[in-house]
C-alpha cells in the first residue's frame, strides 16, 4: 500500500493533522514532525512515527518518493485491509495515538 503525506518538519510536536487536499486535487495525510529537514532526520522521523502510529515495524514504511519535497509517498508493507482499517480508525482519532 501507498500513502501520500504532507510533511511539515520542525513542529512543536509529532502529529496528525489529517486529511487535506492540495492545489491539484490530491488527498495526502498531513503529518508534523518535530525533526528538522537536515540529513534525513525528519524522513527518519516520519518514518518512525507513522510505523509507531499504524503499528508497524520500521522495517514496514519504506519512503519511495519525495525525498528533499514536503509531499512524500510511503510503502506499508502488509495486509491493505488491516492497513486501510487502521489509517481510518488513526484519521478519525479512534486509535488512542493522536
Amino acid at each position: 500500500m501507498v500513502l501520500t503525506v504532507r510533511l511539515t518538519p520542525r513542529a512543536a510536536r509529532d502529529g496528525l493533522d489529517g486529511v487535506r487536499v492540495e492545489a491539484d486535487g490530491r488527498p495526502v495525510l498531513g503529518l508534523r514532525v518535530t525533526a528538522a529537514p537536515v540529513d534525513g532526520a525528519a524522513n527518519a522521523a516520519l518514518i518512525a512515527f507513522v510505523a509507531r502510529s499504524l503499528g508497524q515495524r520500521r522495517g514496514d514504511v519504506a519512503l519511495v518518493a519525495g525525498d528533499t519535497a514536503r509531499i512524500k509517498r510511503l510503502r506499508l508493507s502488509g495486509d491493505p485491509t488491516r492497513l486501510a482499517a487502521r489509517i481510518d480508525d488513526w484519521i478519525a482519532g479512534r486509535d488512542g495515538r493522536r
